[in-house]
């Protein structure tokens, strides 16, 4: 399949690479391209910020699967999807599009602790074929450029570093000194970017503040890093290189096929997407993590897919069969979360029902009895805090007993990323045992709650969705 893509690196973290692509998005998405929007590594801000710049090619303030855009913003993990998985998820991802831009992880060659170029941008870069585009922070340095720019472009021969954006330039001097140090390097130069903070997005403890809490704030900013980009970046010259990628063989990842090539599928499977259980997935500012695929996976299993909003919505949807609680900040919004007290109460009654309920992260927070002091939904015994220790990392874990998500023995990769503690940190069920780095029980498994810090990717295991959405049947068809 013949894909126009771009992967957007750079030499470190805090090099600009978020924000020159999605400037590049929006800048490309106004010309009227329909963009695909892709992200290097587990993170769930960053695709927030592209499906934004995306969607305004169709003049819309929405923010991808959190709000409605044109393309969701989707991961791209060799980790937690394994290697083989990465080229099919982004066919399936980009299909259609006029061209894809993937934001890479860190350092270009930075990739999973301990195992060599494992999820790494440019690990993923060679999965795709694609050709990489640097990122320089060039604000204190000039000729040295050059040499920085000739070590990435050789250190590995099967990645093409095939042009650079000088980023955070401080004056047309500093950009002639370094234009010139970088004429002989063989690597162009396709955009210089000025210094500013006017588009800066505002940041907390855990990264960047999500879309889907300033998002008036961010459409302006979106306008704005399109204009700087158009101004100071040569989008054709991007544009050709992007179509120079060789088209990428292999299968489309289809979620209709992972779920029938489970065990559940049978069960899962023999539900009609119209008459299937309701799974209210959260959502609203306080639950924005995601990954697009589960939304894919649930729907592929039978169900019907039904968001609602924690903070607002005094009630489940109508029908609702099971719940999925994914990532976000329900600590910045724990006094909301509890004066909601009918949802809370909605969520003790379902729990006590024995319908499946999968929590992750902010889910498990919420689950809580209580979270800062703040009186959360009490379906699991825990209390839970912000911390000062940040807790941040792959994880390698195994289901340790038969849960609504796994039965026991299942191997999954997941990922850990939170400044919060709960006590205790495991239930008399756990929900996972890791295994790596180190080994511990870690969160809860009762009835039909799975409840963890673990965050996993489905579409790496989409046995889970088939199993949570036969579990929705099974408790559906009890109460009937």
């Amino acid at each position: 399949m013949n894909v126009p893509r771009l992967v957007i690196a750079a030499p470190s973290s805090g090099s600009g690479k978020t924000t020159v692509t999605a400037g590049l998005m929006a800048a490309f998405a106004e010309r009227g391209l329909d963009v695909s929007p892709h992200k290097v590594g587990p993170d769930y801000i960053d695709p927030g910020y592209h499906a934004l710049a995306v969607s305004r090619s169709a003049g819309s303030p929405g923010v991808g699967s959190a709000g409605g855009g044109s393309r969701p913003g989707r991961n791209l993990d060799a980790y937690l999807c394994s290697p083989d998985r990465i080229a099919p998820l982004f066919l399936h991802g980009s299909a259609g599009c006029d061209l894809a831009l993937v934001e890479g992880v860190m350092g270009l060659f930075d990739g999973a602790a301990g195992q060599g170029e494992l999820a790494s941008t440019a690990h993923v870069a060679k999965l795709l074929r694609a050709p990489v585009v640097l990122v320089v922070d060039a604000s204190s340095q000039s000729r040295s450029v050059a040499a920085l720019v000739h070590g990435f472009a050789s250190w590995d021969p099967e990645v093409r570093v095939a042009g650079v954006i000088l980023n955070k330039v401080g004056s047309d001097r500093h950009e002639v000194m370094l234009r010139e140090a970088l004429e002989g390097s063989g690597v162009p130069v396709f955009g210089v970017l000025r210094r500013t903070d006017a588009v800066r997005a505002p940041s907390r403890h855990l990264g960047l503040v999500p879309v889907a809490e300033r998002r008036a704030e961010a459409v302006g900013s979106a306008a704005a890093l399109a204009a700087r980009v158009r101004e100071g970046c040569d989008l054709d010259g991007l544009l050709a290189l992007a179509r120079s990628a060789p088209p990428l063989s292999g299968p489309v990842w289809d979620p209709v096929a992972e779920i029938r090539a489970t065990a559940a599928a049978p069960v899962a499977g023999a539900v009609p997407a119209v008459g299937g259980p309701v799974v209210a997935v959260a959502g609203g500012p306080a639950f924005t993590f995601s990954y697009a695929e589960h939304g894919e996976l649930l729907t592929a299993a039978g169900a019907r897919v039904v968001p609602f909003d924690p903070l607002r919505d005094e009630r489940l949807p109508e029908g609702t069969a099971g719940v999925v609680i994914g990532g976000g900040f329900p600590e910045v919004y724990a006094p909301e979360l509890s004066a909601n007290e009918p949802l809370r109460a909605e969520m003790v009654r379902l729990a006590a029902s024995g319908a499946p309920i999968a929590a992750e992260c902010a889910g498990l927070l919420y689950l809580a009895r209580s979270l800062d002091g703040q009186p959360m939904c009490g379906v699991l015994e825990g209390e839970a805090r912000m911390s000062d220790r940040l807790t941040l990392g792959y994880r390698e874990a195994v289901a340790v007993s038969d849960t609504a998500l796994a039965v026991a023995g299942t191997r999954v990769r997941g990922h850990e990323f939170h400044r919060t503690a709960i006590i205790p940190g495991a239930g008399p069920d756990p929900a996972w045992g890791i295994v790596h780095p180190e080994r511990r029980i870690e969160g809860f498994a009762q009835g039909g709650v799975h409840a963890s810090y673990l965050h996993v990717h489905w579409a790496a295991v989409p046995s889970v969705a088939a199993r949570f959405v036969a579990g929705c049947v099974s408790c559906a068809s009890r109460a009937g």
